[in-house]
């Protein structure tokens, strides 16, 4: 929920979508649920999430010099 709230306060969501998005994921009872949302929400979700390079920054690797790194 916290990068929905980030969205909305980047001005990347509107209100009415964050209020919508927010209540579909409170109301899911599993992540299948939530892959449910509606087309319109998801797109807008997408769009976010491209500006603020969240796949970016999933799919690059740890640095190795990373600071509180728990290793085995």
């Amino acid at each position: 929920m916290k990068i929905i709230d980030e969205m909305l306060n980047l001005a990347l969501l509107t209100a009415d979508q964050h209020h919508q998005i927010s209540a579909w994921i409170a109301r899911a009872d599993s992540p299948e649920e939530i892959l449910k949302m509606p087309a319109p929400l998801w797109r807008a979700v997408e769009r976010a999430s491209a500006v603020m390079g969240i796949d970016d920054d999933l799919m690059r690797p740890p640095s190795l010099d990373a600071e509180d790194v728990v290793c085995g």
